[in-house]
Formats: structure tokens, sequence, C-alpha cells
């Protein structure tokens, strides 16, 4: 495998700064030829955040992870594993390291991806990058996340219950951070593996969105990307995204929406016999029975008001139209603001029907399609 050279990393980022000025000039080709006349008078726009990352030395990270002990393993993946580490300085850090058994140039691709983009976002529910080296291998290194991921705190045996406290701060935490991705940063992020696995949790059940191995930048001119192969995790996939490969906001928008029920009823997407969370949760939510919905561990412990948004904001997220789904600025309002107005979001009647078309019967057979990324090809980051 080829590894590349501190020069390489540098020219990666200077081509992204390049590309991404050259794509602000384009979109103004059109406007007053002299620029500085037009922006009399206009308050500067503010400056996005440099990088605040560093390169760290192998040696560092050798040291800090106990020589990537295998005591210190907390995840593993298709192409990467996990290792808890602890600096000089104290700090508790997690190391993904591209597996030495990885020949596939398209993982490498995907690595370097996800260190052009993580490092260039700045948000509290979006996982942190503090450097990378590129010494004897690739490597990613990022705040510890001490509670791990969700998907270890809900589906792993003997674990207690999540507080119901803690499961809507979950879920308005990783509504936050995916608007910022599709809103607030400089260029329009598409994540395309949103799940519980990826979505880590601080000392406080602050939740961090991770692995952007899969990320797509979108560029504002275009409405959306076509992209094959077909990646990301079954039971997530929105219904255009499997079938024709189109990708925009609505993607994540549908896979948050999957979330959402996961963190509600405490299921798996797809659980152990191919039975699907959402063919289980939509005849629920389309009778109002939400209650039914609710994850039984908790023993009805859990706020009604709190319960019949979240529910509600899941019935938009994974409707089988993307333009009948809600963008993430909608699903804060309607998580997070006043009244919930449902006729507003009613669809037309055709449009209602050609809703039950979507689901998983054959997904068994699915999961066999070299098409696509099976749940266990993605990093689980487990709880230390």
């Amino acid at each position: 495998m080829r590894y590349l050279r501190k020069g390489s990393l540098k020219r990666l980022f200077s081509v992204r700064r390049r590309s991404f000025e050259e794509e602000n000039l384009n979109e103004n080709e059109n406007t007053e030829q002299d620029s500085k006349e037009a922006m009399v008078g206009l308050p500067e726009p503010e400056p996005s955040p440099k990088p605040t990352w560093r390169c760290f030395s192998y040696d560092e990270i050798v040291e800090s992870t106990n020589g990537f002990n295998s005591d210190n393993m907390v995840g593993k993946g298709g192409y990467a594993e996990v290792y808890k580490g602890v600096l000089k300085d104290g700090r508790v850090i997690a190391v993904k390291r591209l597996s030495r058994a990885s020949t596939d140039e398209r993982k490498e691709k995907e690595f370097l991806t996800e260190l052009g983009t993580i490092g260039h976002v700045h948000h509290p529910n979006v996982s942190a990058l503090l450097g990378c080296c590129i010494d004897n291998g690739l490597h990613l290194i990022f705040e510890f996340s001490s509670h791990g991921s969700v998907a270890s705190l809900l589906h792993e045996e003997n674990s207690a219950p999540i507080a119901w406290k803690i499961r809507y701060k979950i879920a308005i935490g990783t509504a936050r951070g995916l608007h910022y991705l599709h809103k607030g940063c400089p260029r329009r992020i598409i994540h395309r593996d949103i799940k519980a696995s990826n979505i880590l949790l601080t000392v406080d059940f602050e939740p961090q969105i991770s692995d952007f191995g899969l990320a797509k930048w979108l560029p504002s001119q275009w409405t959306h990307h076509s992209i094959v192969p077909i990646e990301g995790t079954f039971g997530y996939l929105a219904p255009e995204y499997f079938m024709h490969g189109i990708v925009d906001e609505k993607t994540d928008v549908f896979a948050f929406g999957v979330f959402l029920l996961e963190i509600i009823s405490g299921r798996k997407p797809v659980d152990g016999s191919h039975q699907s969370l959402l063919n289980w949760a939509r005849p629920l939510l389309k009778e109002g029975d939400i209650e039914r919905l609710v994850d039984q561990r908790l023993r009805g412990e859990y706020d009604v008001t709190q319960l019949k948004r979240l529910t509600f904001t899941a019935s938009l997220c994974i409707r089988a139209s993307a333009t009948w789904r809600p963008t993430m600025s909608e699903v804060l309002e309607v998580m997070e603001e006043g009244e919930m107005d449902k006729e507003c979001w009613k669809m037309p009647d055709e449009e209602d029907d050609e809703e039950e078309f979507w689901g998983f019967e054959d997904l068994e057979c699915e999961c066999n399609s070299p098409f696509s990324t099976s749940p266990q090809d993605s990093i689980s980051t487990a709880s230390s």
C-alpha cells in the first residue's frame, strides 16, 4: 500500500482550499464586475475558523496506545481500527488507524476523505479532530468518547437502559450536528452514514457525529450527487439512494428518522432475523399508537410531549418521497419549538398511497449484494 508523505498531505488541503475558492468565484461570474464597489456598505462575512489539528509523530501515538496493544482496541471496522490512548499531558485520545491488512485503494481514499472533511468542521455535536499521523500508515487522532457510541449503550447485552432524558438529549444534539453539516459549513456536507454506531457520546452524554469516510462535499449549485457503488448501512438507506444512487441532504434526513426510532424503541434498524424497524414502526406511527414504540425497559418513564415530538419528526423523516421529508432546519423546529402543525405536513392522498411500496421484505437477499456496505463494515466505538 502506498502512504502519503507530509508534502502530499499539505497538497491535499491546499487543493481543497483552492477548489473551494474557485467554486466561489464561479458562482459569482454573473455579478457586477467591480466586486469591491458592489460590496460597499455590506458587512464583511465572518471567516471560517482555520483547522486547529496538528501532525502527531508516530512515536507519540505508539507510546499513548502502548504499542497499539489489543487491550486498548475499542473499535474495529472494515478498513480501520480504533485504539484508546493517553498523551503525556493526560489527554485521553482515540487513534483511528487504517488496517495494515487493507489493500483496497478505495478505502484509503475514504480515509483521506474523512481527514479532509472533518478537519474543517467545528461544532459541539461533531467529533473533534485533534490531528493525524502519516508515518507508518495513516492515523486520525480524536478526542476520546468516554461513553462510546449510542449503539453500544442501546444494544450491548447487560447494558442498563438509557434514561429518557438522555435519549432526548442525544436526539436533539444529533439533529443540531447534522443541521450544521448541511447548513453551517462553508460547503454542504452529506454524511451518508448516520447511524447509532457513528454517534459517539462525551462524558456528559453530548452526542457527536463521527466517521466521515463516506461523506461527500456538495457544491451549492448542485441539487444532488449520483453515486455508484451504493454504500452505507442497511436499515438506514433512503429509497432514492438505495435504488438510484441519488444523494443529498434528504438522504441523511431519512437515516436520522431511523435513528430516532432506534433511540425511542431500543430496537436495531435490522435485527438478527432481518426484521426491519421501519416495517414494525410504520403501522404504529400511522395509527398514532406511539406508546407501543417506546423501549419497554423504560417502564413508562418518559416525557409524553417529547415522545410526541420525536415520533412525529421520525414519521416525517422516513417518508419514501424525499420531496416530502423535512430539512434539518424544519426537523429542529418540530423537535424544539411551539405547536406541531400536522396539517401543514399532510401529504396528498396519492402521495400517501405511494408510501406503502417501501420495505425490506427482500432484505435477506439484498444483504448479499456486492454494491452495499454491511453494518459490520463500519466502525462502532465501544465504551472504555
